[in-house]
């Protein structure tokens, strides 16, 4: 048993224990979850509560949602959620600041589970970590209990390592979900056309998942879309808000053959139900036989195109950039058609291929049509992400699609 807060004076040793007890080598080794119950079990113990739990503040910052729990797991089981700034949790968060409360039948408590187990004195705290608010700790006794001041400063104590803790759980969590989010949005197989070869690749970048995707998709006129795209920011809420343009491109796609008709369309439900997101976007329609394409841009860099017995060029000249997602609904939008010789490929990629912080992106479209010659697309897909990444880790992703005509 280790010494509680509130055992006789010998003051120096019990805080030492009690740091090892919340800090000690072993929690090193153990994962996230499992270090936030091994943690409330050692608070649990050393103020020898009925009940301890974590409520983590969730994406939209308003409400705490019950994700650990000691001697009251159906917390966590029935998903309790509160305010922020309403009832006990939600004053600990509004606060940020200890509260105790000394009567729970007398307080305004809003989660019942609380009344129900028959608890009569919280104390709860802040968890902070670098200045944010993460959430809160609370632990609970069934019997009357006057939380002392060494109880709360060990609770402070407690909550700076449950913040960290936390912190690496939501940064995990998000992580993970990104990752997989914005796999599955990956086609997982490429359109069979006849006359057509295409090629991708998809590579994560290392600091953080994005928004980067491409999409193609066969067309009931027999044409064939193709999409390249990127969301501002990063994380998780970079990656949902590309998969829900990725679902109203597609759905915009069906209903005219216009590639500006479609990017207004997406820029207008953008801005009406995801205020404040912006993206590049390139979405072109091809021909069944990929003789020409037509194309427009959101702001999104230019495909590149190489034709037989002459050099690769970007087609920045006959695209016009137009403006990114998100930033004026009322600018007209237009659509460019390019032609496509016999044995033609074009290059689609989004801005992580090309773009390196002590070069140019001049240099880095120079350097990809250095690499795109008019073969195999999957030949071009390995000597494009071999000359232009090579070795060196990405920092953001990389997103590539080469598509071909067949000769004549």
């Amino acid at each position: 048993m280790v010494p509680r807060p509130d055992a006789p004076p010998n003051t120096a040793e019990v805080k030492l224990a009690h740091i090892r007890a919340i800090t000690d080598a072993a929690l090193a080794h153990m994962g996230v979850e499992d270090v936030l119950d091994e943690l409330l079990d050692r608070v649990r113990e050393i103020l020898e509560a009925d009940t301890a739990v974590v409520l983590l503040l969730d994406h939209s910052g308003r409400q705490l949602v019950a994700t650990a729990a000691k001697g009251i797991e159906e917390e966590v089981y029935q998903a309790v959620r509160v305010p922020v700034g309403k009832g006990f949790a939600g004053s600990v968060a509004a606060r940020r600041e200890p509260v105790i409360i000394d009567d729970v039948p007398t307080a305004d408590i809003v989660n019942p589970l609380l009344m129900n187990k028959g608890l009569h004195s919280l104390l709860g705290v802040p968890l902070v970590s670098g200045g944010m608010l993460l959430g809160v700790m609370h632990v609970g006794t069934i019997r009357p209990h006057r939380f002392t001041g060494e109880q709360v400063e060990f609770m402070r104590m407690a909550a700076d390592r449950v913040a960290l803790a936390a912190r690496s759980l939501l940064s995990e969590t998000a992580q993970t979900a990104a990752r997989e989010l914005q796999r599955s949005l990956v086609p997982a197989a490429l359109p069979e056309l006849d006359g057509v070869e295409m090629a991708a690749r998809y590579s994560p970048g290392r600091a953080s998942v994005g928004g980067d995707w491409y999409d193609v998709f066969d067309l009931p006129s027999g044409e064939l879309g193709i999409v390249m795209g990127d969301v501002a920011g990063h994380g998780l809420q970079a990656a949902v808000i590309m998969g829900r343009m990725r679902s109203a491109l597609r759905s915009y796609a069906l209903e005219t053959d216009d590639p500006a008709k479609v990017l207004h369309k997406l820029d207008r439900k953008m801005q009406h139900f995801e205020p404040g997101a912006m993206a590049t976007v390139l979405y072109a329609i091809c021909d069944p036989g990929l003789e020409r394409a037509r194309v427009s841009s959101a702001g999104h860099l230019p495909p590149v195109l190489a034709r037989p017995g002459e050099p690769t060029v970007s087609l920045e000249p006959l695209i016009p950039s137009g403006l990114v997602i998100g930033a004026d609904t009322t600018v007209k939008r237009h659509t460019s058609t390019i032609e496509i010789p016999p044995g033609g490929l074009v290059c689609f990629y989004t801005d992580g291929l090309v773009e390196r912080r002590n070069a140019s992106i001049d240099d880095g479209i120079r350097r990809l049509c250095d690499a795109v010659r008019p073969d195999r697309p999957e030949a071009v897909c390995a000597a494009v992400m071999a000359a232009l990444v090579g070795r060196e880790p990405m920092q953001d992703d990389v997103a590539l699609l080469a598509v071909r005509r067949a000769s004549a």
